[in-house]
């Protein structure tokens, strides 16, 4: 089943739209589900919403494979998904990846996630049967730079992080720094892959970008010890590639206590 409604949020200023999947059978029983939060949620149910024809096709693997679980997509407002998704200014780091090296972007990510975790999640919880202490986070590219800002800020909350080619370089000398001075002991498992054609095959940019992850996953394991780093050899950076890894989003779950 899918609802699919907007909320009217404080912290942004601005309507979000919310698109929440719930297993078919939730109203005839008395479970009480995991919830996977998960960003840019126009491309992840169905290709019909999607920005550019190709979603996750989320839905469809729901629906075959029938699991305990409860999905909210937070649609992304285009204008600001650079903002939001972004804890901070871009810096230095940045610019080898930019067109235009003077651009700047960033510094709203932090209400972003005080949204999700002050208005969002208390509405989900009351109005579905969810595990409260049971949340997940998932992010692709720029939506995996602010999932693990979140998983640092608030480690206690977002237990379970999975994230697809995720853009840190972006922010990659702040997003480090949090790293290292954050506790993540208190994560149950966090994925995280990278392909190494992200930007096209044999380019540098492909490669900063494998760089930059492997920065990252290299701090993180330092940090916890429950951290998956795959490195996807000839995978690109777009949802073709992206369909291929859906399971990862729910392998946290053979991990989980279900009620």
């Amino acid at each position: 089943m899918m609802d699919i409604f907007s909320i009217t949020s404080e912290k942004l200023q601005d309507n979000r739209m919310i698109r929440v999947y719930t297993p078919k059978d939730y109203r005839l029983t008395d479970k009480q589900y995991p919830v996977l939060y998960i960003h840019d949620g126009q491309n992840v149910f169905r290709n019909d919403t999607a920005i550019g024809g190709m979603s996750l096709e989320l839905e469809h693997y729901l629906d075959i494979n029938n699991l305990d679980i409860i999905v909210v997509a937070i649609d992304q407002n285009s204008k600001e998904r650079k903002n939001e998704y972004c804890p901070w200014r871009n810096g230095a780091y940045s610019k080898q990846f930019l067109e235009n090296k003077t651009t700047s972007f960033g510094s709203n990510g932090a209400s972003y996630i005080q949204f999700i975790v002050q208005e969002l999640k208390p509405y989900i919880d009351k109005t579905y049967p969810t595990q409260e202490s049971h949340a997940a986070m998932a992010g692709i590219s720029l939506g995996g730079l602010i999932t693990l800002y979140a998983a640092c800020i608030y480690p206690h909350i977002f237990t379970n992080i999975i994230l697809f080619s995720a853009g840190f370089y972006a922010n990659q000398e702040k997003i480090e720094e949090l790293i290292d001075t954050t506790d993540l002991s208190v994560l149950t498992s966090l994925y995280m892959d990278c392909g190494t054609s992200e930007a096209g095959s044999n380019s540098t940019t492909s490669h900063e970008f494998l760089v930059s992850n492997q920065r990252v996953a290299k701090k993180l394991n330092r940090k916890c010890s429950v951290v998956t780093f795959n490195i996807l050899e000839g995978e690109k950076h777009n949802y073709l590639s992206f369909q291929k890894r859906v399971p990862e989003l729910f392998s946290f779950l053979q991990n989980e206590v279900l009620l």
